[in-house]
């Protein structure tokens, strides 16, 4: 039992490392130097509508803590697609989930990092991508690139550490909701929603 326990926290810990590092190399795509919570993963999970059997993509899955999540939450590893722009993270993300469907590329870009499932619809998107490094109009065509992707009324699923929507109400074809403030997380987490409504 000490072995396991021993074992865990040497894995978080070098989560932990890794993250730094990555916040390090790349404070604009890696918005905080500290990995975000399981409790924040848990809550960005329970979006997820199993019900629909329609794959889910997170986008910005880091080192997996939200990938566990939802895994966790019920989705099959193997309909999980993980959008991951560091390189570092995208191998430590394929070493701990064999089965998921890692793609390393660019969030801004999904046509492209899709490849071949660019045309795949999901049941939302889950996202750590810190929306705050990025200029107003880029975080809109961001939100309305993704909700191309899922059907209408289903969220994406933003996690963000202001106290404001980080993508201005009013601005787009969508809906905007915070869902949750996640006080168990450095720093403490705010939860958006973002759809589309049924004409």
């Amino acid at each position: 039992m000490l072995h396991a326990l021993t074992k865990k926290l040497t894995s978080k810990f070098d989560d932990e490392v890794r993250f730094f590092k990555g916040w390090i190399d790349g404070p604009k795509s890696v918005g905080t130097p500290f990995p975000t919570s399981a409790y924040t993963g848990r809550s960005m999970a329970s979006h997820i509508d199993l019900a629909s059997k329609l794959p889910v993509l997170e986008i910005g899955a880091g080192t997996g803590v939200i990938t566990r999540a939802i895994i966790k939450h019920g989705t099959p590893a193997n309909r999980l697609f993980a959008v991951e722009y560091s390189a570092d993270f995208s191998a430590c993300l394929r070493h701990n989930f064999p089965c998921v469907n890692v793609i390393e590329g660019d969030a801004f870009d999904l046509d492209e990092t899709l490849g071949e499932h660019s045309r795949t619809v999901f049941d939302c998107v889950i996202s750590a991508i810190p929306l705050l490094n990025f200029r107003p109009s880029e975080r809109v065509d961001y939100i309305e690139s993704l909700l191309d992707r899922i059907p209408t009324g289903r969220p994406i699923v933003q996690v963000t550490y202001g106290p404001l929507s980080p993508v201005p109400k009013g601005t787009g074809s969508f809906v905007a909701a915070r869902t949750d403030f996640v006080f168990r997380n450095v720093p403490p987490a705010h939860i958006w929603t973002y759809k589309r409504l049924a004409s």
